[in-house]
Parts: C-alpha cells; structure tokens; sequence
C-alpha cells in the first residue's frame, strides 16, 4: 500500500510540475501576441518593443541561479505557488490603467515570477523519479510546449473580441485556478537538493560545462532558425497564412520530438542522441534553404522533432552531471538556454546584415554540426547507463548489434 501510494505522489508531482510549466511558457510565448498591440497604443520603435519585451525575459533569465538560493528552503509547493501568483500579479500590473510604467513594472514582476518555476518544477520532478527522472523530465520540458501552443493562440482569438487588458486579466485567472490545483498535488514539505541518480562519485566533474555549452549552442541554433523561417517561406512563394502553417508544423514537430527524444537518449545514450538529432538538424535546415516550397513544407515537421527534440536529453542529462546541488545546476542551465535564446537572433541577424540570408541560416545549421564532435568530450563524464553503447567498457560489435536488435541499453 506504501509502494502504490508513493507511486501516485510521484505521478501527482510530475503533474503539478507540468501544469505550472504549461502556463508560465504560455505566459511567456503569449507576450508575442500583444507586441503590436502595444506598439500600437504606445507609439514604440521596434527597438523599444524589443527592449520592453525583454524586461520580462531578461529578468526571467537573469534570475533563475537567485532564486533557487533564496527560494531553497520552501516547499516544492510553495515555491510552485509564489511563482505562478507573481507572474499573475505582473499581469495584473499590466492589465491596470497605469499606462505605459505599469506595462514595465508587471513586465518585471511576471518575469520575476516565471524565474522561479523552471528550477523548481525541473528539481520536484528529478527527486521525484531520481535515477529514472530522464523520460519524466522529457514529459515536464514537452509541457512547457503544449502551453506555448495553447495560450498564444487563445490570445490571438480573444484580443480582438476583448482588448488586450481584459485579456490579459483572464490570463491572470488561469494563474488563480493554477495556483488552488497545484494544493493537493505538491509535496508541502522541503525536498533535498540532491537527487539520486546514476551519477558516480567525481564522475560529473567537468562535464557540466560542457553539457551547458552544448545546451546554449542548441537553443542558439533553434532560435536563429526560427528568425529566418518566415523571410525564407516568403522567398520560396509562401503568403502570411503560410507562414503561419510552416511555424505550425515545425512547432508540433518540436512538441512531439520533445516527448520522443527522452526515450531515444534512454536507447542511444546521451552522445549517440545528441549526434543523431543534431546532425539531422544541420542538414534539414540546409536542406529547406535549397528546396522549394511544399519539400519545405514536408520538411518542416521533421526539422521540428530533432530541433527541439535535443533538449529533452540535454535536461534529463542535468542531474547526472550537477555534481552535487542539482537545483542550482538546473538554475544555472535555464539560465544559459534563456540567455543564449535571447542573444542568438541579434548575433545571426548581424551575419545575414552583413552578408546575406543564406549565410545566416547556415549559421545555424553550422551551429547544429558544432555540437556533433562536442558531444564527444562529454564522453568521460557520464556513465555507463547514460553514454551509450559505444560507450561502455567492453562493448563489442557483436554485443553492441545485439543490443540494437533487443532494443534496451
């Protein structure tokens, strides 16, 4: 009775987890649908859209190693409530008449707000599955996906029946039934910041630097794909609305390599994966530079499981390589995706300014192709049960197709 009880805290864990993961990523990919709205009311160069539209992701950036210091001694709970009440408060700020200083102010304290949850949620739900926490983690970062694709489109339907601070207010609302769900199913008591993996003793040492590094280089490579895909759909004949159903097929293409690459990292291992996803990726974003539009088209959904499909195996790496305090070392990860994400289009856009198009996209893709002999330093630093096959000591050929034909590690 113990053991099934146990089993249910755990699954009511993940679920807590990826319920506050869907809404903050929606919160944070929502905020798009209301830039022109705002630079509409508010008279804003695009210079300035951008610079308010990173009040919010630089201080959700900028704060996640802060507040998982600050915020250890709480509760998963509590941790969980705190950060999705302050992303809904900053959304009230911004929904109230105080003009363009309350659009900034509740900028800040939703990002304040959203800084909180990736640590957290990433830590319940490593502790939770310990050395089986990699395919629950894939399940928590494919959450965050589903709310991307949920909210902003929510939004876009509502804003021109509603205006954009009512709307803003029912996004509020979301967050008060978030917050009541989230009672019964988060542990109230504080958890240990060490998780149990499969990690041995000084075996992390080293590799996570390396495993950050590749992380950034990952989301740097998504999002300079991301800010040619429109001009490059465009270019191949494409309309606005088809624009939009390209972005919607790379997107649930990400969602569903995001649910997939967990499990393909248990099979391969975390270096045969990383290899496998990021040289597909080189060479799809090459290949939909060169194609024509429907090849494109058709391309698009499989770009999209390898180009997202990546960071599943990269987060469920984390615990293995934190050497120790697994929550400051998911701080510290979000932190260098999140800020390499931001950084990523300003440094590609400037090749492609100073050059063109095609050489900013294969920028990208050149990014993607960095990673493959990357990965490989990463090799000494993880374990048997992690690194893959080709890995392990005394892993034969023979051994190694008979594994492949059995279908386990």
């Amino acid at each position: 009775m113990k053991s099934r009880d146990w089993l249910n805290q755990k699954r009511k864990s993940l679920t807590g987890a990826c319920l506050a993961h869907a809404l903050h990523d929606g919160y944070t990919d929502a905020l798009y649908v209301f830039l022109p709205v705002w630079q509409a009311q508010f008279g804003l160069s695009y210079a300035a859209l951008a610079i308010v539209r990173a009040l919010y992701s630089g201080t959700m950036g900028g704060l996640q190693i802060p507040a998982d210091r600050v915020l250890r001694g709480l509760s998963p709970r509590a941790a969980l409530i705190l950060s999705t009440v302050l992303a809904l408060t900053g959304l009230l700020i911004m929904a109230s008449p105080f003009g363009f200083a309350g659009l900034c102010i509740g900028l800040i304290v939703a990002g304040i707000g959203s800084s909180i949850q990736h640590p957290c949620g990433s830590m319940l739900v490593t502790v939770s599955y310990g050395s089986a926490s990699r395919h629950p983690l894939g399940i928590y970062n494919f959450s965050g996906d589903l709310g991307k694709a949920a909210l902003p489109a929510l939004v876009a339907v509502l804003l021109p029946i509603l205006g954009w601070q009512p709307v803003l207010g029912l996004m509020a609302v979301l967050g008060i039934v978030l917050s009541v769900a989230l009672v019964p199913l988060v542990p109230a008591t504080p958890i240990a910041r060490t998780a149990k993996t499969r990690t041995a003793s000084g075996q992390g040492r080293g590799g996570f630097g390396i495993l950050t590094t590749i992380g950034a280089l990952d989301t740097a490579t998504r999002m300079g794909y991301l800010l040619f895909l429109p001009f490059l759909i465009h270019g191949q004949g494409g309309d606005t609305a088809t624009v939009g159903l390209a972005l919607a097929l790379l997107f649930v293409g990400g969602a569903f390599g995001k649910a997939t690459c967990s499990w393909l990292g248990e099979r391969l291992g975390v270096v045969g994966s990383v290899m496998v996803t990021e040289a597909a990726t080189a060479l799809l974003i090459a290949a939909t530079l060169f194609a024509s539009l429907t090849p494109t088209l058709i391309l698009l959904p499989l770009l999209g499981i390898v180009l997202n499909g990546t960071s599943s195996v990269l987060y469920g790496t984390v615990p293995e390589l934190s050497d120790g305090d697994t929550g400051r070392a998911f701080a510290v990860f979000y932190t260098s995706v999140i800020g390499s994400g931001g950084l990523a289009p300003i440094l590609y856009g400037a090749i492609a300014d100073h050059s063109t198009q095609t050489i900013g996209v294969l920028a990208s893709a050149a990014t993607a192709a960095l990673i493959v002999p990357l990965v490989l330093t990463l090799r000494p630093h993880l374990s048997g049960a992690t690194a893959g096959p080709q890995e392990r000591p005394g892993f034969s050929r023979h051994r190694m197709l008979r594994w492949i034909g059995q279908g386990r590690q």
